[in-house]
């Protein structure tokens, strides 16, 4: 069995790890952050970390153990050069709340790219446990809507950029943006895109630790990360009635059912695919033909057949070779800043203004 750390940063990242503790309570009820009832696939830890006390404290899943307050007062404010600075000086701490929980196999560290803690803390992180564990550390990082402001902006650019040059095992995406298709007011949208991706990194953590027909293990998911770029998301698709096995795994790629906007064929560079479903639905001729052909279009392609009860659902996971909607997202922020930098310096040349009326005067009482 696989030894997994989650770790959570920052308020988003925070709550994906409270979505993902959720699932694996279950039904765990009012009081279940305060003892363990946690079900998990897998020998798994998880630690929600913060600079904001408050953002803890509303956790409802996380116990409160797997609550770790870095102190510095409330926030850092979404800036990153400070958040930064408070990761240095509570480093120490913060590696022997993680060596307490034992060693790994598999690090999750999830949090937004746009704030301040959780963007400030990913890359210093990734170095600091590249450092201390022989693990496979996988990014999940999560992308802002885009009317949320230009900090968010530049904070989103920066941390992509410094999470690349630390060199995680691989970098999934998820997008706030691209997920706006789950409607409704912004909290049940937050809501449902945190239960989303908790949902996904439960169903790949059990593939891991199962038995299958067809086998894909970390060895598998390590080469997958290694492919294009490093850089990739998740699919998922859930046959209906009507849907063949091979319909269920050609709507994995689908852009409905990805996290981040990609055409994977055109951008794919390697995949893994994770079945699951009842044995009379699941044709390995069918599975390893769709599987085969798919090769031929996104690269390499592992595949895992996971018998459980129900139609079969379907896990992809994807590296990429080129991400357009990235690129966008830079040039969006590269705008951002510029017009910051042009409003701070008017605003400069203003007060210049102002204060020139005044430059051969002396105060008179």
């Amino acid at each position: 069995m696989l030894n997994i750390l989650i770790l959570g940063l920052g308020q988003c990242g925070n709550r994906v790890l409270d979505a993902v503790n959720h699932e694996a309570f279950g039904s765990g009820g009012t009081f279940a952050k305060y003892y363990s009832r946690q079900k998990f696939p897998a020998s798994v830890q998880t630690i929600a970390i913060n600079t904001a006390i408050n953002d803890l404290k509303g956790l409802t899943d996380t116990l409160a153990r797997d609550r770790f307050h870095v102190p510095h007062l409330h926030g850092v404010g979404a800036n990153r050069t400070l958040g930064k600075k408070v990761f240095e000086d509570n480093k120490e701490m913060i590696m022997s709340e993680i060596d307490k929980r034992g060693s790994f196999d598999l690090i999750f560290i999830i949090t937004s790219a746009a704030g301040g803690s959780g963007s400030s803390f990913a890359p210093l992180l990734v170095k600091e446990l590249k450092n201390a564990y022989n693990a496979q550390i996988i990014c999940i990082a999560v992308l802002p809507f885009r009317e949320e402001g230009s900090i968010f902006m530049q904070n989103t650019a920066f941390c992509i950029r410094e999470l690349v040059e630390e060199s995680p095992n691989g970098i999934l995406l998820v997008d706030n943006q691209y997920l706006k298709k789950y409607a409704g007011d912004i909290k049940s949208a937050y809501d449902k895109i945190n239960t989303t991706v908790a949902r996904r990194i439960l169903f790949l953590i059990e593939a891991l630790n199962s038995e299958m027909l067809m086998v894909t293990d970390l060895g598998d998911l390590k080469t997958v990360m290694n492919g294009g770029i490093g850089i990739g998301t998740m699919g998922y698709y859930e046959a209906g009635k009507e849907g063949t096995i091979k319909s269920a795994i050609l709507g994995s790629f689908k852009p409905s059912g990805l996290l981040f906007p990609t055409n994977v064929y055109n951008e794919g560079a390697r995949a893994m695919l994770i079945i699951k479903g009842d044995k009379k639905y699941l044709d390995l001729d069918l599975i390893t033909k769709t599987v085969e052909e798919l090769s031929t279009e996104v690269g390499q392609v592992f595949k895992g057949v996971l018998i459980k009860k129900g139609r079969p659902k379907v896990l992809s996971l994807f590296t990429l070779n080129s991400v357009p909607e990235l690129e966008k997202l830079y040039a969006t922020a590269a705008d951002a800043i510029r017009f910051e930098m042009g409003k701070r310096e008017q605003s400069k040349r203003q007060l210049d203004d102002a204060f020139a009326h005044i430059e051969d005067l002396e105060p008179i009482y």
